[in-house]
């Protein structure tokens, strides 16, 4: 059914772990050329690169701090020009940073999370749009979270403020890019185990976020990955464009 990914250009942002790896490994299983970015996390991009190629998929890794929009754009255009083409963008990178009530938040943490949640997709998706334009058309895939609809956690509202921007930036991205053959959709996890919440949740958090999900558990990082393949397949969802995809175990249904 996939094999339409064979040989198709991948590029995922912060895939050196979490959801990211998740889907890289993926598409790699698929025969896809996959541009594995990172920041920090070398030895980890170049362990799901590995992967890939194990798996039979080509990799390309390529490092950018997605809160720098030049950088990031700068890596969205190495691994068009690496692979020749760039099929399919999937904006995962993203953090909350830490936990922080709006009244402690310095304007410093404000213009971070943003950057680093909403400005990355600003700037990967405008380096991507370009090329993919240029070769008749392309699918662009955001993250956005669960916490753009509920407003998050403790602590969480910057970082459920930017993804709410994510989500209405696919909006309107898939409007302005469907004349040109380009689909854009959102995954929305809901409560994931990756090192995401190991970094900002306490095991009393994530236990209470259990108790509150009515398949009973958390997700975990490939709980999401069937949804970014069926997002990102021409022959699955060709019809589906400006879509935020809820993956959270029923723990929201709007």
């Amino acid at each position: 059914m996939f094999e339409e990914f064979r040989g198709k250009v991948v590029l995922v942002t912060g895939a050196s772990s979490g959801i990211g790896a998740a889907v890289a490994r993926a598409f790699g299983v698929l025969g896809a050329k996959v541009g594995v970015h990172y920041n920090s996390h070398l030895p980890e991009a170049e362990a799901v690169a590995a992967e890939v190629r194990a798996a039979g998929g080509e990799a390309f890794v390529v490092k950018a701090d997605a809160a720098d929009a030049e950088a990031l754009s700068q890596a969205v255009e190495a691994v068009a020009a690496h692979f020749g083409r760039l099929d399919i963008l999937i904006n995962n990178a993203g953090s909350m940073l830490a936990r922080v009530p709006l009244v402690d938040a310095s304007l410093e943490h404000y213009r971070q999370v943003l950057d680093v949640n909403l400005t990355s997709v600003f700037a990967a998706c405008r380096a991507a749009i370009p090329i993919m334009r240029k070769q008749g058309g392309g699918n662009i895939i955001n993250v956005t979270s669960i916490a753009a609809r509920t407003g998050g956690g403790a602590g969480a509202g910057l970082y459920a403020a930017a993804k709410a921007a994510v989500s209405t930036l696919t909006r309107n991205l898939a409007k302005e890019e469907a004349a040109h053959n380009i689909r854009v959709n959102a995954v929305s996890p809901g409560v994931i185990t990756t090192p995401f919440h190991e970094k900002i949740s306490t095991p009393t958090q994530m236990e209470a976020a259990r108790t509150t999900i009515p398949l009973g558990r958390l997700g975990t990082a490939e709980d999401c990955v069937g949804t970014f393949l069926y997002l990102a397949s021409d022959a699955l969802s060709r019809y589906v464009d400006g879509q935020i995809i809820e993956v959270n175990g029923g723990q929201l249904t709007p």
